[in-house]
């Protein structure tokens, strides 16, 4: 029994004070009390929620060479998953000119049509021509390599009974570098097998290596489009978000660098998608009409080395004037072989005339603004530092390099 308290004094806590509790314990007791500590400390510190927002950030002071080292650290760190995971700069490259492409159409529809539909047309269109490709022209190209393949003995055959004329017509004359004749002629035909028999070998090695790849390329193809679409629809968000990363003194010269580079970029990709789809289609079509084999896969071809400004006519034009020489049809339209070669000089001929004087001055404009001679030491350039993909790559290289110099040129200036 505590001091002060009998056998009916009854304690219960928060209600009455018990005799000799400390005068400061008023009602409400224990919990009363820790209701009304938090109470003050609700009022006096409020809610993360409720705390005002848009204050300056708390400065996290670090020296210049700590600085650095994150940023040196970072630079790896990046470099390191783009190594070990090659895909993700493949698929985000090819989003970012899968969007540029597919700008230039949205950008002429946006005349006709708001630019939401006007987007939701170019992709429809895109996932139509895709699924045409696909289910149509895919099947009817891999069945004609297939025939290509098998028919090339024949090829080889009547390429060295060519090939034995060609040096006898030579020896008769004495233009030979060699005595023997038929050593010469027989060195070359080795040659020529041996070419075309490690050609066919690295064609069906790779037909084959692709089975393995198809699921990693769906995925990666997947992620262009995807990427492409998603730049394509928030092209302003991203925009904005690159001109609040600029310095606000400069904001308005990356904007108009933006603009360049959209400009450039966009009518000079969009622009050779056009010609070369153009070019395959009008190859294809005309050695059809002239009864040359394999006419889709040699506009395929044409479509491939289109891309090379000036030496991709060329290149696109001797596969097809080889098969027109060497093939013959069992009921051709033009018996003379020689006039039905003739005839395919003619047609890429005039093809290429089409491209150069017509189809690019009226889809590309003047969208390099590069002289023809930089572009075509830039092709030869690229090609001996990076092989196909330097080809390929060295003219939006060059449009690049452009508009950076055009930029730069008007704004530098010296003390």
């Amino acid at each position: 029994m505590l001091p002060g308290l009998d056998a009916h004094t009854r304690v219960e806590w928060g209600c009455d004070l018990v005799p000799g509790e400390p005068g400061k314990m008023k009602r409400g007791g224990m919990f009363g009390a820790l209701r009304r500590a938090l109470g003050r400390g609700a009022r006096t510190r409020p809610a993360a929620a409720e705390r005002p927002t848009g204050g300056e950030p708390t400065p996290i002071y670090v020296s210049a060479r700590v600085l650095v080292g994150i940023i040196a650290l970072a630079v790896v760190a990046l470099a390191l998953v783009l190594y070990a995971a090659p895909t993700v700069p493949i698929v985000a490259l090819g989003g970012m000119a899968l969007a540029i492409v597919l700008s230039f159409p949205v950008r002429a529809l946006s005349h006709l049509m708001p630019r939401p539909a006007a987007i939701l047309v170019t992709v429809l269109g895109l996932l139509g021509l895709f699924a045409l490709g696909l289910f149509y022209l895919v099947p009817l190209l891999i069945e004609q390599l297939r025939e290509l393949v098998v028919r090339v003995p024949t090829i080889a055959n009547q390429a060295n009974r060519l090939l034995l004329d060609v040096i006898g017509f030579l020896d008769e004359r004495q233009l030979l570098p060699s005595s023997n004749p038929e050593e010469f002629g027989e060195r070359i035909v080795n040659d020529l097998f041996d070419r075309v028999q490690s050609l066919t070998e690295n064609v069906l090695r790779g037909l084959f290596g692709l089975i393995p790849r198809a699921f990693g390329f769906g995925v990666a193809l997947f992620g262009v489009l995807f990427v492409g679409v998603y730049l394509l629809a928030d092209v302003r968000k991203v925009k904005a978000a690159y001109l609040r990363a600029t310095p606000r003194a400069y904001r308005r010269d990356f904007r108009d660098l933006w603009n360049a580079f959209g400009e450039s970029l966009s009518r000079y990709l969009g622009g050779l998608a056009v010609v070369v789809v153009i070019q395959g289609a009008l190859a294809s079509f005309a050695l059809y009409m002239l009864d040359v084999p394999y006419a889709i896969l040699l506009g395929a071809w044409v479509s491939a080395t289109a891309i090379i400004p000036y030496l991709g006519a060329f290149l696109g034009g001797i596969p097809a004037v080889i098969v027109a020489a060497v093939f013959e049809d069992a009921t051709p339209t033009i018996e003379s072989t020689t006039t039905r070669v003739i005839l395919v000089i003619v047609v890429y001929t005039l093809i290429q005339q089409l491209e150069g004087n017509f189809l690019t001055p009226r889809i590309q404009g003047n969208a390099l603004h590069v002289h023809p001679v930089l572009v075509l030491l830039a092709v030869i350039g690229g090609g001996e530092l990076a092989g196909l993909a330097g080809v390929v790559f060295a003219v939006p290289a060059v449009a690049v390099l452009r508009v950076f110099f055009d930029f730069l040129r008007v704004r530098l200036k010296t003390n």
